[in-house]
């Protein structure tokens, strides 16, 4: 999905367009610059593999 035809809900402009805070930002999310994975993805792939050293450890003892 690209931003050009989407509208912020913040200061009503084009997302593409870049207003404000919240469209730099979801504009940056979107193409990519954000940095890599977000938070709350990276606190579900240390969970998962919490859970499966958890699991093989037990299976193994």
């Amino acid at each position: 999905m690209c931003c050009e035809h989407l509208v912020c809900a913040n200061c009503a402009g084009p997302v593409s367009e870049g207003r404000c805070s919240v469209c730099r930002g979801q504009r940056a999310q979107m193409h990519g610059q954000s940095g890599g994975m977000s938070l709350s993805a990276m606190t579900a792939v240390l969970v998962a593999l919490l859970v499966a050293v958890a699991f093989l450890t037990t299976t193994i003892h």
